[in-house]
């Protein structure tokens, strides 16, 4: 009978023993309640509990990363829109994320969900598309406003994906279409614009040197000449054969000579 009663003696101790003694990790802390009054956080490592009396809430420290689910949002220019995010967050005082709200992470998920919705319908889809890292500073700076009464600190925000409706997407597609076709006629009138000032400036050196437009033919003739034509017509200026038929002209002068007399 006594040997019963010294097992029993020995497992409530065990019992007690296992309750009061509590070891945390690095990235834990725990929030002690005795009799229903906070008395602060212990942790990490080895700490002592008053069973019965004390009770402990372990909160971990370490960053949170969560799924934002998607949400329809119509933007500020009237366009309904499917977004989803991914918010990261830490819990930097462990006593006020335990006292201050019920349970931190489903409340961290709804707050985000609502800044998601309120904050990206203030954006037109112009700047939801091309401003994100704009938008993600704002969804972490509302969100971060809000938690951190509960000792949360909201790190960073990130849109993940933006679904636009199958009409939208070819909207923007003709959008983006229709502008490579202006770029593309802005640098061809350009590229005409630039040509035409070099060939006026060619014309004003050919206008003050005759010359250059003779070497410009003779040049041609040789490009010309080394294609496999049959038949080539190049209209060759009358000018270039002056010098020719001055020549010719001083050789018959002389000819008839300065004393020469006509028949009488």
């Amino acid at each position: 009978m006594y040997s019963y009663a010294a097992l029993t003696v020995i497992f409530l101790a065990i019992l007690l023993f296992t309750s009061a003694v509590k070891v945390l990790r690095e990235y834990e802390r725990a929030v002690i309640f005795r009799l229903g009054r906070s008395i602060g956080q212990k942790g990490p490592g080895l700490i002592i509990l008053i069973p019965v009396i004390d009770k402990m809430v372990k909160i971990p420290l370490r960053t949170v990363t969560m799924d934002v689910p998607p949400q329809d949002v119509i933007t500020r220019d009237n366009v309904s829109v499917k977004v989803n995010a991914v918010i990261y967050f830490r819990v930097l005082e462990p006593t006020k994320a335990v006292l201050q709200v019920e349970n931190y992470l489903y409340a961290t998920s709804q707050i985000a969900q609502t800044t998601l919705r309120s904050t990206l319908g203030e954006a037109d889809l112009d700047d939801l598309l091309s401003k994100r890292e704009k938008i993600n500073q704002e969804l972490q700076m509302v969100i971060d406003r809000h938690t951190e009464p509960w000792g949360i600190k909201v790190s960073t925000v990130e849109v993940k994906n933006v679904d636009l409706p199958q009409e939208m997407q070819r909207a923007i597609a003709r959008q983006a279409e229709a502008e490579r076709e202006r770029r593309a006629k802005v640098i061809n009138a350009e590229g005409e614009l630039q040509a035409s000032q070099k060939l006026q400036e060619a014309a004003t050196v050919i206008a003050r040197e005759p010359l250059a437009m003779q070497l410009r033919y003779l040049q041609t003739l040789a490009e010309i000449a080394t294609e496999n034509s049959s038949t080539i017509v190049f209209p060759v200026p009358i000018d270039l054969f002056a010098p020719l038929f001055q020549a010719r002209e001083k050789a018959a002068a002389a000819r008839v000579g300065p004393g020469a007399e006509g028949p009488k």
